[in-house]
């Protein structure tokens, strides 16, 4: 089955026990966190542009990943994670502070081979930048992320900017996987999307003592609003999730 993105599962009802989708809210507290996974969508001529904000990395690695196959091409930008990858990875250094590592790439990848790593290890960040042909094109900040922290008056007033991702490509059928709205098809020039998630209860699993496993088993439950906005329109649609 094809990549689809985790708010395109949650939208269409199709999350519960995801693991992908459960990845995305691990580090996630009870709370309102506005202005997340935001895209910046544009069309020009035969060219579609996505900007985005961090959330979206790992799935455009995957996108591309699918769409390269058994190909390869050059992979660069870091890997990101607790654990230690050095026996599973072709990488150029390593670079470490307070147990989070860097592993950098800079090489050739088939799509098969990033395919396995984002299997095996769901939970590390892809910030993999790279090329297909000459009509898609993936850049992603070769950084780690700042974890988002509950919304308040301060931290609204420094909105992120939606420049962590970027994918440019001819392939509409790539751009579907993000901006899956049916009120935004190819006539659309500019659009822009933004989320409020709403943290409303987690779920502990019952019996287990490990701080470590509860944080990673625990269930977010709440909802989700997304906001779009194309030219003078504004459209609001809301989500249940659980995660």
């Amino acid at each position: 089955m094809s990549m689809e993105s985790f708010l395109k599962k949650i939208f269409e009802g199709k999350a519960k026990n995801d693991s992908l989708v459960h990845a995305q809210f691990q580090k996630f507290s009870r709370g309102e966190f506005r202005d997340k996974a935001v895209i910046l969508y544009s069309h020009s001529k035969d060219k579609f542009s996505i900007a985005t904000t961090y959330e979206y990395a790992n799935e455009f690695v995957r996108v591309m990943a699918e769409k390269l196959g058994n190909n390869k091409t050059n992979i660069t930008g870091v890997l990101v994670s607790t654990r230690d990858l050095k026996a599973e990875l072709k990488y150029k250094d390593i670079k470490q502070f307070a147990g989070v590592k860097q592993y950098i790439l800079d090489g050739e990848m088939s799509g098969k081979e990033i395919l396995d790593l984002l299997d095996k290890f769901p939970t590390s960040f892809f910030a993999l930048s790279m090329k297909l042909g000459t009509a898609t094109e993936l850049k992603i900040k070769p950084k780690a992320p700042i974890s988002g922290k509950p919304s308040t008056k301060a931290s609204d007033e420094q909105k992120p900017k939606a420049d962590f991702c970027k994918l440019v490509t001819n392939d509409y059928s790539l751009v579907r996987k993000f901006v899956f709205d049916s009120e935004i098809n190819e006539s659309v020039k500019k659009a822009e999307i933004k989320h409020i998630f709403n943290v409303m209860d987690i779920e502990v699993p019952r019996g287990e003592t490990d701080p470590a496993k509860m944080r990673e088993m625990a269930v977010r439950k709440g909802n989700i609003i997304r906001q779009i906005k194309i030219d003078s329109r504004d459209i609001k649609k809301e989500a249940v999730f659980e995660a």
